[in-house]
């Protein structure tokens, strides 16, 4: 199994989500002779998962299902373990396209943390690039590294337990792109461009205050970088629903039925129509944002290495 590549069938060792709904999922390791406890009763490793299909419709003991599904970058970030506060797809989608990553780039990371951008930095390098993340603690570290090697992408990461303030990321003048995730990302500038290679390569920083961005874009300036530039991104979401309408007394009966929002040309919606309008109310699709919405997460300063 592996993150980076599709697989067909589960396999003992794999690591597979066990989807209940789409908020309730949980990341489980396929060892045979295992068992997995759910709401809708146990799932047997060795005969309800290995040998059947990722995406399998499986029946629980009590009667429940639930789908199995091949772990991405995406469906990881949902369901890791936290050793960290991590980056969500709403920011990790922004940093992919404005660091212009592609397969074949190389990337340096730091910190490592929970790895949720990590693997999504991987996917997008693979299969020719390669990942230099910097890990300042050393059992997140070690972690990492262990998840990296059960998840099939090894060889596409290098992950080193250093300072990266102080040593740098242990290359000169190859990575593509730079990602800073650290608190005083303004001390690593000067290691970032010495990684980058001769010129053009692109550095993000994700700093959650502004008083770190601000520290860093100075120091942005004085190593020479260009294009800087910082952006928020928040995420809304709307709910569309159907909803129904008092249609106003103007005086008098309208004739014109365009302004009920039916296509008035097909007999069902005629019916519907009148209907409508003998009730004094009319239905239609509209769209509101949620009461409550996700917040603030963190800047991020782009820049270009001139």
């Amino acid at each position: 199994m592996s993150f980076v590549e599709y697989g067909d069938t589960i396999k003992d060792g794999d690591t597979a989500i066990v989807f209940l709904g789409h908020e309730s999922m949980f990341p489980v390791k396929v060892q045979h002779g295992t068992v997995t406890q759910t709401k809708y009763g146990v799932i047997r490793h060795s005969t309800d998962l290995i040998g059947k299909k990722y995406g399998s419709k499986v029946t629980c003991s009590k009667g429940g299902w639930v789908f199995i599904l091949h772990p991405t970058p995406e469906l990881w970030t949902m369901n890791l373990p936290h050793r960290t506060q991590i980056l969500y797809s709403t920011d990790i989608s922004i940093i992919t396209m404005m660091l212009e990553l592609k397969p074949g780039s190389i990337v340096c990371e730091s910190g490592t943390g929970s790895g949720s951008l990590s693997h999504a930095l991987i996917r997008t390098v693979a299969p020719t690039g390669h990942l230099y993340t910097v890990e300042f603690h050393q059992q997140r570290a070690e972690k990492a590294r262990e998840e990296f090697r059960e998840h099939g992408v090894e060889h596409l990461v290098t992950v080193t337990n250093q300072d990266v303030c102080k040593n740098g990321f242990g290359v000169s003048n190859i990575a593509d792109a730079v990602f800073l995730d650290i608190p005083s990302p303004w001390e690593a500038i000067g290691h970032a461009k010495s990684a980058l290679k001769a010129e053009g390569g692109r550095i993000c920083s994700f700093s959650p205050c502004i008083e770190q961005v601000q520290r860093t874009c100075l120091a942005m300036e004085e190593y020479g970088f260009t294009e800087i530039n910082t952006l928020e991104i928040l995420l809304r979401v709307y709910n569309v629903r159907t909803i129904s309408l008092q249609i106003p007394d103007l005086g008098k009966a309208s004739e014109d039925n365009s302004s009920t929002g039916f296509d008035s040309s097909t007999p069902s919606n005629q019916g519907s129509l009148c209907a409508n309008l003998q009730q004094g109310t009319v239905q239609f699709k509209s769209s509101v944002p949620l009461r409550e919405m996700v917040g603030h997460t963190g800047y991020l300063t782009f820049a270009t290495k001139s």
